[in-house]
């Protein structure tokens, strides 16, 4: 009997810790049937029986998505209404053109010597 309590207890601590863990890490929406305050007191004070009854009716089960797949929201910048896209191939191209008018304006620029200054003397 005793040997089983030395090998049980630590699977006990473990298994209360991450219950622990678990409940203070979920998102308070995402907590279910019991506020989190109520999950963290029934884990603490019956690990086993809170800890199974957390794991199986108090967390909300995500659906098993792909490592590739993302929430709209976790990039608010792509989000924002009135963000640069082309809807058709036409204003793509028209894009493309701007953005390459500008290129070609600020080549042209760099090249200029500053105002107020002479050009450097061709090398012969």
């Amino acid at each position: 009997m005793a040997r089983l309590m030395i090998f049980l207890g630590p699977l006990l601590l473990a298994f209360t810790v991450y219950c622990v863990v678990t409940v203070l890490m979920t998102r308070d929406d995402e907590v279910r049937h019991l506020p989190k305050i109520g999950w963290l007191v029934l884990v603490l004070l019956f690990p086993l029986v809170g800890g199974i009854a957390w794991l199986l009716v108090g967390r909300q089960r995500a659906p098993r998505r792909s490592p590739y797949e993302r929430e709209a929201s976790a990039f608010p910048e792509y989000d924002r209404p009135g963000r640069a896209a082309g809807a058709t191939a036409e204003s793509d191209e028209e894009f493309l053109r701007r953005i390459q008018e500008r290129a070609e304006e600020q080549r042209r620029r760099a090249k200029e010597p500053p105002a107020g200054e002479e050009p450097p003397a061709p090398s012969e």
